[in-house]
């Protein structure tokens, strides 16, 4: 299950609860109050190594015709 940040919009404290996406959310974990919002926070995904779209996909460059010597 993920971990999510709320913050309390009554105290504005910040405090984290592992929650299933679809589960209500929990009363603030220092006032009790019931007016808590869901924060977005910053991942940690990063592209790294090959084998991603990036990479391997789209135009590729053209090789210029050779010219014939006579």
């Amino acid at each position: 299950m993920p971990l999510y940040e709320y913050r309390c919009k009554e105290c504005k404290h910040k405090f984290d609860e592992i929650k299933r996406f679809d589960d209500p959310n929990p009363p603030c974990a220092k006032c009790s109050s019931l007016k808590v919002t869901k924060l977005i926070s910053q991942t940690s995904f990063a592209l790294k190594g090959g084998g991603w779209y990036k990479d391997h996909y789209g135009l590729k460059p053209s090789k210029s015709p050779k010219q014939a010597s006579a």
